[in-house]
C-alpha cells in the first residue's frame, strides 16, 4: 500500500482526543474464584449468597465456633472464604487460629473452644492486603472510565435540567446553582449508583444531611435551603463506597486518613534516608517499545539503534527544560500519527514509518523550530510518559544561561529602614540628577 502524503510544509488537523498511555508490564490475572456467585462455609457444604454475609458469619460461630475479626476491612469476603476453606482442608484450624476458651473455670464439659481468625496471623494479613490492592486497582480503573465517559446522561435532582456528556457538568451545576457540593467529581466512583442513592432519599422526602423525613416536597426543599442542609451526611457510612479515599489504605476510612497528623513526620530531627528506595523509571523509547530503567540506557538505545542523539540535539539547539518537553511531546505525537516529522509523509503503520525514517535518515532531521516549539506541546502526548520526568538542564547549560541573562535583582534588607534611606545608592543617583539639572 502506497504511503499517503500531506501537502508540502503543511499539517493536517491535529486531533488526538483520546488519552494515550505507553505500554506497561502486564498486570496479574484475577482468580477464577471471583466468578462464583455464592460464598462457601469454611468447613462444611453449606453456602450463602453474597448478600447473606451476616448469615454466613452467624453459621460459622454457631456451628463451627469460628470468629473472623474485622470483617468490614476485608475487601473481597467471598475470595477470602474460598482461600481459607482451601487452607483449612489442608491443615488443622489450630495451625492458624488463636483459641479462645469460654467458661475456663467451669468443669470440662461446660467449656467450649472458639477460634479467632484475624490479621495477627501473617498469612491472613497478607491475604487481606492483597485483596485490598486488587479492589483498589479495580476501583481506580472504574474511576478512570467514569472520568472520561462521555455517554453520561442525567437530570439534576433539584431543577430537572438534563445534562449529557461528562459527569462533572452535572456536579458543577449542582454546586454553582443549588449550593450542593459533594466534593470533586474526580474523587467519586460508581457515580450513577451514588446519584441513585441520593435521588431515592429525596423521593422519600428525606433530607440528605440530617436524614429527617418531611410531609411533602416543598417542606423538604425549604428545610434544606433554610438549614443549609444541601450536602450529604459524612457520618453515614453508606456513602463511603462512593469516594476513592476510602479505598486507598488497608483498614483506613476517610476519617482515619484525615485525622493523621503529618506534623509528627516534620518534627522529627532524624534525617535518615537510608530506607529510600529509588524505583526504576521504565521510560519508553520514542520510536519502538523498548523500555529502560535509567535515562542513560534509554538515550544510548535511541542513539545506537535509531541514530537519534537527544543529548546532542539539546546541546546544538541550546534547549532548556521546557523546550525539551515540547520536542519530546511533538515527536511522540508525530510517531503516534504515523507521520514522518522530517518530510511530513504519512504512513499506514508505525513499522513502515520507522523503516522509512531510518532508511532516509529522517530520525535526526527535525523540522523548523516554529513547528514544535509551541504551547500545545507542553501537554504530554502520553499521560504516563516517564521520559518527561527525567529531562533536566545540565550544569553547563545553567552556567551559560546565567552568563547570557541579566543578573537577578536581590531585594535590600528592610529591617533597618532609616539606615537604608541614608546609605541607599538611590540617594547618590538623586544627587547626581540634581547637580546635572
Amino acid at each position: 500500500m502506497a504511503a499517503a502524503s500531506s501537502s508540502s510544509g503543511t499539517y493536517r488537523k491535529d486531533c488526538i482526543l483520546e488519552p494515550l498511555s505507553l505500554p506497561e508490564s502486564p498486570s496479574a490475572v484475577t482468580s477464577a474464584g471471583n466468578a462464583v456467585q455464592v460464598m462457601p462455609c469454611l468447613f462444611c457444604e453449606q453456602s450463602y449468597q453474597t448478600d447473606q454475609q451476616n448469615d454466613l458469619l452467624k453459621h460459622l460461630i454457631m456451628q463451627h465456633q469460628l470468629v473472623i475479626a474485622d470483617v468490614k476491612l476485608i475487601a473481597n469476603f467471598k475470595r477470602y472464604c474460598f482461600y481459607w476453606k482451601k487452607r483449612f482442608s489442608e491443615q488443622p484450624i489450630t495451625d492458624f487460629c488463636s483459641v479462645i476458651r469460654t467458661n475456663s473455670e467451669a468443669s470440662l464439659d461446660q467449656q467450649e473452644d472458639y477460634f479467632l481468625l484475624c490479621d495477627v496471623l501473617p498469612e491472613d494479613r497478607i491475604l487481606r492486603e492483597q485483596l485490598q490492592q486488587e479492589r483498589l486497582k479495580e476501583i481506580l480503573e472504574q474511576q478512570q472510565h467514569e472520568r472520561y465517559d462521555t455517554s453520561f446522561q442525567r437530570l439534576c435532582m433539584f431543577c430537572s435540567e438534563e445534562f449529557k456528556g461528562n459527569r462533572s457538568y452535572l456536579f458543577n451545576h449542582m454546586n454553582a446553582e443549588h449550593s450542593f457540593n459533594v466534593g470533586l467529581p474526580d474523587n467519586i466512583v460508581h457515580c450513577n449508583e451514588f446519584l441513585d442513592a441520593l435521588q431515592t432519599k429525596l423521593d422519600s422526602l428525606q433530607c440528605l444531611y440530617c436524614e429527617k423525613t418531611f410531609r411533602d416536597k416543598n417542606t423538604l426543599k425549604d428545610h434544606m435551603r433554610k438549614k443549609q442542609h444541601r450536602r450529604i451526611n459524612a457520618k453515614n457510612n453508606e456513602y463511603d463506597k462512593f469516594y476513592i479515599i476510602n479505598y486507598l489504605e488497608f483498614g483506613k476510612s476517610w476519617e482515619d486518613v484525615q485525622s493523621e497528623d503529618d506534623r509528627e513526620l516534620v518534627d522529627t530531627n532524624e534525617e535518615d534516608w537510608s530506607d529510600w528506595e529509588e524505583h526504576p523509571i521504565c521510560a519508553v523509547c520514542l520510536f519502538c517499545e523498548k523500555q529502560a530503567e535509567t535515562t542513560e540506557k534509554l538515550l544510548c538505545h535511541m542513539k545506537n539503534n535509531h541514530q537519534f542523539d537527544l543529548l546532542k540535539m539539546k546541546s546544538d539547539l541550546g534547549l532548556k527544560f521546557y523546550q525539551q518537553v515540547k520536542l519530546v511531546n511533538f515527536i511522540r505525537r508525530q510517531i503516534h500519527q504515523c507521520r514522518c516529522y522530517g518530510c511530513q509523509e504519512i504512513f499506514p503503520s508505525k513499522p513502515e514509518l520507522i523503516k522509512h525514517m531510518e532508511e532516509n535518515k529522517h530520525l535526526s532531521l527535525l523540522p523548523e523550530r516554529s513547528l514544535w516549539d509551541q504551547p500545545q506541546y507542553y501537554f504530554p502526548t502520553y499521560e504516563n510518559d516517564s521520559l518527561l520526568c527525567t529531562l533536566s538542564d545540565s550544569e553547563g547549560e545553567l552556567t551559560a544561561e546565567n552568563e547570557n541573562e541579566d543578573i537577578p535583582v536581590i531585594g535590600e534588607d528592610l529591617s533597618k529602614l532609616e539606615e537604608l534611606r541614608q546609605t541607599s545608592v538611590l540617594n547618590q543617583l538623586l544627587r547626581d540628577k540634581a547637580l546635572r539639572s
